[in-house]
């Protein structure tokens, strides 16, 4: 029996109420969160100021960068504050924005490693025309598309969630995501999650179906190449391969597996929640530092330079 709607100004948020140890999990979560976004930002300042990695690769890997730090920041920050200074309120605005952010960066988290398979994919099956099919101008006009279809695709969320009367002010999870809110509202909300779900399964299903098609073409015609390229395309593969494997598991165990009867309690979906915003953001930058060559490189020589002057 739900309550009489009442009248919302702000939502309290009531996710964390039983960690026992709010400072050291927030510690941890702060940590996490400036390390994710410094690794971020020292993949787009190395790409963009050398003109030698301005290639559609390294682009890609520059938008990657960007949306992690979109993603990790659209929640990140809030349940810090929550945590470390007890600042558990937030405008009904601000968590309205806060749950459309966040579902533009999970959406731009699949469709960046998705155009980033795509882009291996023609490098191998067309390597001596890939630079003309895949052109500096075209890679940002089919990444500024994606952040264009992203926003527009996932306002749904808020035409079904803004016009629903609210009969409590009171947020079950850690920040304002959609399950969070529609839990707040005065209808039952699982016919709602069922749409969520659906649209969320077919968005996972396609991006994820063309990442492994696209492997298989590269595992495919990766046989015609040199022993050094097998060795330098086996590394890309691996890397665009944990990112996957980090960003789609989570997901696909709380949007998914849940509508199949998969219960969990409300800690290990918070877990989840929580570990699919910062893993990987926290791992994707880390990733592309450590196992692309170029960037590697240039991180040596500046430890080089350091070193040297000390």
């Amino acid at each position: 029996m739900k309550n009489a709607s009442i009248k919302l100004t702000h939502f309290i948020i009531g996710g964390f109420d039983t960690v026992k140890m709010p400072v050291a999990v927030g510690v941890v979560m702060l940590i996490t969160y400036l390390l994710a976004v410094l690794a971020s930002l020292v993949n787009i300042i190395f790409i963009v100021s050398d003109k030698q990695l301005h290639k559609p690769m390294y682009l890609l890997i520059c938008n990657l960068a960007v949306v992690d730090i979109f993603y990790t920041s659209t929640a990140t920050p809030t349940m810090i504050g929550v945590l470390l200074a007890g600042v558990n309120t937030i405008s009904y605005v601000e968590c309205l924005i806060q749950m459309y952010v966040y579902q533009v960066g999970v959406t731009m988290e699949r469709f960046s490693l998705t155009i980033m398979a795509f882009d291996r994919l023609i490098a191998i099956i067309y390597p001596l025309q890939y630079h003309s099919y895949l052109t500096i101008t075209r890679t940002l006009v089919f990444t500024y598309i994606l952040w264009i279809v992203a926003c527009s695709f996932v306002l749904f969320t808020l035409v079904t969630a803004t016009p629903l009367p609210h009969c409590y002010s009171r947020l079950r999870y850690t920040f304002c995501d959609y399950a969070a809110v529609m839990r707040t509202t005065c209808v039952d909300p699982e016919k709602y999650f069922n749409q969520v779900a659906i649209i969320s399964f077919f968005l996972s299903f396609f991006t994820f179906t063309f990442i492994c098609l696209s492997y298989c073409g590269i595992l495919f015609f990766v046989k015609i190449l040199s022993n050094n390229d097998k060795k330098k395309m086996g590394s890309t593969l691996v890397s665009h391969l944990i990112c996957v494997i980090c960003l789609y598991c989570p997901q696909f165990i709380i949007v998914i597996l849940t509508r199949f009867g998969v219960v969990l309690t409300l800690e290990e979906r918070q877990g989840l929640l929580i570990g699919t915003i910062l893993a990987p953001s926290l791992v994707n930058p880390f990733v592309y530092c450590l196992r692309t060559k170029e960037i590697k490189s240039k991180i040596f020589k500046i430890f080089r330079k350091v070193n040297t002057a000390g």
